[in-house]
């Protein structure tokens, strides 16, 4: 897995920085400032939109990562559109939330929410994919099989807020991703190269095990991006 965008923070700042801005936004929606149910939901709407564009121009894997990544860097360089429903952790288990699924499963839209020190078995994906890190920090780590085991390769990878990794199966893309936090939770935002929820893939255990698995999805419904009434005051001009 490799960076294509990072914050220009440094670790310690980042982690700092992730913490207040946390605290802020937490508070901010505790008070109102920051509509539980709605957010500022445009900004997903914007960048299905542009993601799409993308793929009408181009089907190469190469392209859509570079250019994708940034459309993902943008997104997740602001955190006040997620709506609350679909940035709820489970006490057990993290949670997948569909946000946007293309018609004709080109693409699919996901956050992940991660419970504090949770973290996925090792497993690969099938299709290539965008990580966009929105709160808290995540750390992935990358395997290889080497004589009928599966070894760590090289060292973690490290998401803080506004950093955008990709991966592709052509280049490997088996890993094991965790919470690095043990006090709350983290969430970042996944763009795939299909229907990620329906898509078979596997879970491998250290030994070589390969056991086939389906994720499907945490949710029921999926937000709704396309009501632009809110948009517009009562005299139907745009609000400023």
């Amino acid at each position: 897995m490799n960076h294509i965008v990072n914050s220009p923070d440094s670790s310690t700042a980042a982690i700092e920085s992730s913490s207040e801005s946390e605290t802020i936004q937490n508070n901010q929606r505790d008070e109102g400032l920051i509509d539980k149910n709605h957010s500022n939901i445009a900004r997903l709407r914007n960048f299905v939109i542009a993601f799409d564009r993308l793929l009408n121009t181009s089907s190469e894997e190469s392209v859509i990562l570079e250019q994708g990544g940034h459309l993902l860097a943008e997104l997740v360089s602001t955190d006040d559109w997620l709506p609350e429903d679909y940035a709820q952790a489970h006490p057990q288990h993290y949670q997948q939330y569909l946000l946007y699924a293309d018609a004709r499963e080109r693409f699919s839209v996901v956050s992940f929410v991660w419970g504090p020190g949770q973290q996925t078995p090792i497993h690969d994906h099938a299709v290539w994919g965008l990580i966009g890190m929105l709160r808290g920090e995540e750390r992935s780590q990358r395997f290889v099989l080497d004589q009928g085991h599966w070894h760590p390769s090289g060292n973690p990878d490290h998401l803080q807020p506004g950093d955008v990794d990709r991966l592709s199966p052509s280049e490997g893309d088996i890993h094991q991703v965790c919470n690095v936090f043990s006090d709350r939770k983290s969430i970042s935002i996944h763009v795939y190269g299909g229907n990620i929820g329906g898509i078979k893939r596997s879970v491998f255990t250290p030994n070589g095990e390969r056991k086939p698995f389906i994720s499907g999805y945490s949710n029921h419904h999926i937000p709704n991006l396309w009501d632009r009434s809110g948009e517009f005051n009562q005299e139907g001009k745009p609000n400023e």
